[in-house]
């Protein structure tokens, strides 16, 4: 897999997927990482970074293990569904915050 031009490294990739914004010298993979096909994919594996540890540590709380598993999975899917559902609008917000177009 070729690497592109501003690619961020696995540090600042995790920033992005907070929420934060990159420097100007990422702003091509950002684009790409936005708007090129594949981009709810993308988006939903950067969601998904976020939601495991989250939903690991409801796993890890005592209780019954099938209320743990259950919690677990609906924060995964409640996630991973919010994502999907409004995608078009986070993708619009991460553009405008990187000054892209």
């Amino acid at each position: 897999m070729n690497r592109i031009a501003g690619d961020p490294g696995p540090v600042r990739w995790l920033l992005f997927a907070v929420g934060f914004r990159l420097p100007v010298e990422n702003r091509e993979w950002v684009r790409h990482e936005l708007t090129d096909a594949g981009w709810r994919v993308r988006a939903l594996v950067r969601q998904l970074v976020i939601l495991l540890p989250i939903a690991g540590a409801f796993f890890a709380l005592p209780g019954e293990r099938s209320v743990r598993i259950a919690i677990a999975a609906l924060v995964i899917f409640g996630g991973l569904f919010i994502a999907l559902t409004y995608g078009d609008s986070l993708r619009a917000a991460r553009l405008r915050q990187h000054r892209l177009p």
